[in-house]
C-alpha cells in the first residue's frame, strides 16, 4: 500500500502526521524542491557530459521527472522516491555494467582479489609496477568486492561494481534505521525508508553508484559511524532512583556507542584513506561530549578493527617487509602523487593545477595540504565539536579543504562533504 492509500485509513490527526514527517527535509514541499534540483542537474549533465556520465544523466532525468510527476499528482512520497531509485540508479547501473567495459578501478579491485588469494597481499611489489594501473590505491577491505570475481563467478554476479552498490545500500540502510527515532508513530519506519531512498537516488550517491566508483561504501560506513555515535545522546538520560542520580547507565551507553562507532569507522578507514580525517574529528567529539574514556574506547575500537582487517585481508603485509612497503606505496604515496607513475586523472581544482606546474607546484600543493591538516587539528584542540552534527560539519569542511588543495584530486571526491551535509539534512533534529 502506498502513502496515499495508507493515509486514507488514518484518523485526521494521524493523516497530518503521515503527511508531515518529523524531518522537515522529508516533507512534500521540500522533496519536490529537492527533486527539481536533481532534475536540473541531470538535465545539464545530459547535455554537456559524455560517456557513462551522459548515460546516467539521461536515465536519471527520466527518474527524477517521474518522481516529480508523482509528487505533483499525489502525496505518495515513498513511492516517488522508490521510483527514482529504480530509474535513476538501478537501471543505469545494470545498463552500464552490461554494455560498458569495467572501469579501471574495478579491474584493480578484481586483480587485488586474485593477488590476495595467491600471494596473501592485494598489492603488487614495486619491482612489478609497470604503469599507473599497476597501483592499487585502496586499502585491504576494498578487496572483498572483487572476491566473487576471483572465485570464478561471471556476469553481474562477479561484477565488483554491482557488489559495491549492494554493500553501500546495505550499510546505508542500517545507518538510516539507527539514525531515525523509533517512536510509536506511523511515520517512523517510513521516514527511515524515505530518507534512504532519497539519499540513494540523489546525484551525490546515485551517480557514483551507477557509473561505479569506490567512494560510496566508504561514505556509507562513515555515516554509520555517525549514526552510532549519536545513540548515546538519546539513550544517556539519568535514571532517577530514590537516592541521587545514577550516572553509570549513561556512561556505559556512551562507551558502548563510542566502541561501535569506532568499529564502523575502522572499516571505512580500511576501505580508503579518504576516511582517515574522520578519526581525529570524531575522537575530539567523543572527548568533549562523553569524556576521555569514551574517546579512548572509540580510538581503540577503530585501531583494533583496522589491524584485524589488515591481518585477515592482507596477512603478508604483517610478516613480509616488501609487502608492507607495497601497501604504503600503493595506498599512501600513489594518491599523494609521490610515486614514479602518476594518475592520469585531471580536474580544475587548485591542488591539481598546482601539481600540473611541475615539481615546485607539487611541493606547494603538498605544503598547503599539510597546512590545512594542521589547521584542522588546531581547531579540534581549541574548539572541539560537542555533538554529532558539529562533528559532521567540521569533517565536511576539512575534507572540502583537503580535496581543494591536495594533488591529483578529482571532483568525484566531493561526494564526501556533500554526502555529510545531506545526511544532516535528512536525519537532523525533529521539528519542534
Amino acid at each position: 500500500m502506498d502513502d496515499a492509500g495508507r493515509t486514507a485509513a488514518l484518523t485526521p490527526a494521524e493523516s497530518v502526521a503521515a503527511h508531515e514527517p518529523a524531518r522537515p527535509w522529508l516533507n512534500h514541499r521540500h522533496l519536490m524542491a529537492a527533486y527539481g534540483v536533481f532534475l536540473a542537474y541531470a538535465g545539464v549533465s545530459a547535455i554537456f557530459a559524455g560517456g557513462e556520465d551522459k548515460v546516467w544523466a539521461i536515465w536519471a532525468a527520466c527518474g527524477y521527472a517521474a518522481a516529480l510527476l508523482i509528487l505533483w499528482r499525489s502525496r505518495a512520497r515513498t513511492v516517488a522516491a522508490l521510483v527514482s531509485v529504480a530509474v535513476a540508479v538501478l537501471a543505469p547501473l545494470l545498463w552500464l555494467s552490461v554494455a560498458y567495459p569495467l572501469e579501471a578501478g574495478m579491474m584493480v579491485i578484481d586483480r587485488s582479489a586474485m593477488l590476495l588469494i595467491h600471494h596473501g597481499s592485494p598489492y603488487l611489489p614495486s619491482a612489478q609496477v609497470i604503469s599507473w594501473l599497476s597501483y592499487n590505491p585502496y586499502l585491504p577491505v576494498m578487496t572483498l568486492f572483487g572476491l566473487p570475481y576471483a572465485a570464478g563467478l561471471g556476469g553481474l554476479a562477479g561484477n565488483s561494481g554491482v557488489w559495491l552498490a549492494v554493500g553501500t545500500v546495505a550499510v546505508l540502510t542500517v545507518a538510516f534505521w539507527i539514525a531515525m527515532p523509533h517512536r510509536p508513530c506511523v511515520s517512523c519506519r517510513r521516514d527511515a525508508l524515505l530518507g534512504l531512498a532519497v539519499a540513494v537516488a540523489s546525484p551525490v550517491i546515485g551517480l557514483n553508484l551507477a557509473v561505479i566508483t569506490t567512494d560510496p561504501p566508504v561514505l556509507a560506513f562513515m555515516l554509520l559511524a555517525f549514526a552510532l555515535a549519536a545513540r548515546p545522546v538519546r539513550a544517556a538520560r539519568p535514571v532517577r532512583a530514590a537516592g541521587p542520580v545514577r550516572a553509570a547507565g549513561p556512561v556505559r551507553a556512551a562507551i558502548t556507542g563510542a566502541a561501535s562507532s569506532g568499529a564502523a569507522l575502522g572499516v571505512a578507514c580500511d576501505l580508503k584513506s579518504t576516511a582517515w580525517l574522520a578519526v581525529p574529528v570524531m575522537a575530539a567529539m567523543f572527548a568533549a561530549r562523553d569524556g576521555a574514556r569514551a574517546a579512548g574506547r572509540f580510538l581503540g575500537a577503530a585501531v583494533l578493527t583496522m589491524v584485524v582487517l589488515i591481518a585477515a585481508l592482507a596477512p603478508a603485509t604483517l610478516v613480509r617487509g616488501d609487502a608492507a612497503a607495497a601497501l604504503v606505496q600503493n595506498s599512501v604515496l600513489f594518491p599523494l602523487g609521490l610515486t614514479h607513475y602518476k594518475t592520469p586523472a585531471e580536474s580544475l581544482l587548485p591542488g591539481h593545477l598546482l601539481t600540473a606546474m611541475g615539481t615546485a607546484g607539487h611541493v606547494v600543493s603538498i605544503g598547503l595540504l599539510l597546512a590545512a591538516g594542521l589547521a584542522i587539528v588546531i581547531s579540534l584542540l581549541i574548539r572541539p565539536p560537542r555533538e554529532v552534527s558539529a562533528a559532521c560539519w567540521r569533517l565536511a569542511i576539512g575534507l572540502a579543504l583537503i580535496f581543494l588543495l591536495g594533488p591529483d584530486v578529482r571532483f568525484g571526491y566531493f561526494i564526501y562533504p556533500l554526502g555529510l551535509v545531506g545526511w544532516l539534512a535528512l536525519t537532523g533534529p525533529d521539528r519542534p
